[in-house]
């Protein structure tokens, strides 16, 4: 049987959305473990993939016919650009479609950390309704309303995050060497600062930047250190961006105030990880997700529609693909 496009996943995650794959192409649905996957890339012409996964072997992409390789989300860093490029294969994401959900995310994850509201739930639990209600009171805990965000990178997410933030009434700083658009974040009342500056002087820390070698490990113990005793930092952006075992030092510590991470260096983390294996207090201060900050009904909706608008537009349509990366 002949098709068109291979699928990484599977047709189910489409049509539980409402998104409907275009029924002109002949698609053959597999998992990226399947034993006939090299075959049938051999003659696809268009590979649709997740954001997220394990990388790609460059040698599947040999010796293959493919127009196009398209992304259902912003991330590209399962791909050997390299190989790809060598190759002439186009591989194309979707910039943007879940700036909201990510913004939802951060701000939620700063005031549930701010607040101690999964903290809270816990030791109700453990019986200190009491006690732990006083020791909130003694504390004079800060909800977002003026404090300071400090949000490292501003592409278009970080932009979303601040606006997010800005609606809550947090002042905002931010540092790019390049930002998006530096009118908008004025218009937001966001100021530019250097890197240690921003670091030692925000309540939140919220990272927005791709994994490149200028970025890996951007956050160390150095990095922590800078920051304000009782800071929150939210990672959000991509595995290897934040020296994990550091983070869990600052954690058990009590130097960091809170962390919410969704992004991993390996991804799932080991169960040996450190951030699995805090204890005390440590464990009440972190929230952990799966790799989800940007997954939502409504923002998958328009992921997977605007990648297969591009399958589309390329196959059927015979015109350059949208939103080309490399």
């Amino acid at each position: 049987m002949s098709f068109d496009v291979l699928c990484l996943r599977p047709e189910a995650d489409f049509t539980r959305i409402g998104v409907e794959p275009p029924r002109s192409l002949a698609i053959a649905y597999r998992a990226p473990g399947d034993a006939d996957v090299v075959g049938l890339l051999g003659q696809a012409r268009a590979l649709v993939i997740p954001a997220v996964g394990p990388k790609l072997d460059p040698a599947l992409f040999a010796d293959t016919r493919l127009r196009l390789v398209q992304v259902t989300g912003a991330g590209v860093d399962r791909l050997d650009r390299e190989s790809l490029v060598h190759q002439d294969i186009p591989v194309c994401n979707v910039p943007g479609g879940s700036n909201g959900a990510l913004a939802e995310y951060v701000v939620t994850c700063a005031s549930v950390l701010l607040r101690r509201l999964m903290w809270s739930s816990n030791e109700i639990r453990r019986g200190n309704y009491v006690s732990f209600r006083a020791r909130m009171v003694a504390d004079n805990l800060a909800g977002i309303d003026g404090l300071m965000v400090g949000l490292v990178g501003l592409g278009t997410i970080g932009l979303a995050v601040a606006d997010a933030f800005a609606k809550v009434g947090a002042r905002l700083a931010y540092h790019d060497p390049s930002p998006r658009d530096a009118e908008a974040a004025r218009g937001l009342g966001a100021r530019a600062m250097s890197f240690d500056d921003l670091l030692g002087a925000a309540d939140v820390v919220s990272l927005h930047v791709p994994l490149l070698p200028q970025t890996t490990n951007l956050i160390g113990a150095a990095e922590l250190a800078r920051m304000k005793k009782g800071a929150i930092l939210i990672q959000a952006a991509r595995g290897g961006i934040v020296d994990e075992e550091a983070l869990a030092a600052a954690l058990a510590s009590g130097h960091l105030g809170g962390a919410a991470v969704d992004v991993y260096g390996k991804e799932p983390p080991e169960p040996t990880h450190a951030l699995l294996a805090l204890t005390g207090e440590a464990v009440d201060r972190l929230i952990l997700t799966p790799h989800i900050a940007g997954v939502t009904r409504q923002a998958s909706a328009t992921l997977f529609q605007r990648a297969w608008d591009n399958v589309e537009r390329v196959l059927i349509q015979g015109m350059p693909p949208d939103c080309r990366v490399f």
